[in-house]
């Protein structure tokens, strides 16, 4: 039993340490790129599986704690082997392909598209309605975000492929058209995707803001902090 009231795996604890490993795992990467070194990547990959299953680890189930310590084991493995390093190009096609796909699932017949779930919430709150116009705005975005974020998978995917010498091309004795060192792999799955990211989503908020100038937040720091007020139940359910 928890005495803050938060499920465990659900708390401000639970949060920044969600937060500090999704942090960490492009330093690691990047520097288990830049070094060559399979060990890092291993910590980078032990780091993201924490990650994925923090909630059942913190709720003390035995299965999780199981395939921790094997998904650590193995990793420790293979941290002396070009393997590890090799894993590290599957997370950012993987995870930006899974988000896409909770973005453009909700565009489908009968569901709520992604954004206006949050618009909504974030208007409720503030007890303000939800315009026609905005409501299609947000559904426009909601497949804006899909699309960008299955762009950058697909471009992941051209790098992972492309990389030498462990790249998924080479490793199966294919030469790569446009080749691109470990490095160059990791300032742009590590970094420069981020970029984008941030970028995509400041171009975004200052149309909206240009769009929409009635809102329930003074700025985009409140409008961050808003989004933080929705709680960790609302931000759990929203891609299940």
């Amino acid at each position: 039993m928890t005495t803050t009231g938060h499920a465990p795996g659900h708390g401000p604890v639970a949060l920044a340490l969600r937060v500090l490993l999704l942090l960490a795992y492009p330093v690691l990467s990047h520097l288990a790129s830049l070094r060559d070194e399979g060990r890092w990547a291993a910590l980078a990959l032990a780091g993201l599986a924490v990650l994925c299953l923090l909630e059942p680890l913190a709720r003390r189930r035995l299965w999780a704690w199981a395939v921790l310590v094997a998904a650590s084991l193995l990793l420790f493995w293979l941290g002396g082997s070009h393997w590890a390093w090799m894993l590290l190009l599957a997370p950012p096609v993987v995870f930006p392909l899974l988000v896409a796909w909770g973005f453009a699932r909700s565009l489908l017949h009968g569901q709520v598209p992604l954004i206006t779930r949050i618009v909504q919430a974030l208007y409720a709150r503030a007890d303000m309605p939800l315009t026609p116009a905005l409501h299609r705005y947000t559904r426009r975005l909601t497949g804006a975000w899909a699309g960008v974020l299955s762009l950058l998978a697909a471009i992941n995917l051209g790098l992972a492929m492309s990389a030498v010498p462990d790249g998924l091309l080479a490793a199966f004795g294919m030469q790569p058209w446009w080749p691109v060192t470990h490095e160059q792999w990791s300032w742009c799955a590590n970094v420069a995707d981020w970029g984008l990211i941030g970028g995509f989503f400041a171009l975004e908020y200052a149309v909206r803001s240009q769009l929409f100038p009635q809102r329930p937040y003074r700025n985009a720091l409140d409008f961050m902090r808003q989004m933080g007020r929705l709680g960790p139940a609302f931000w759990r359910d929203l891609l299940r």
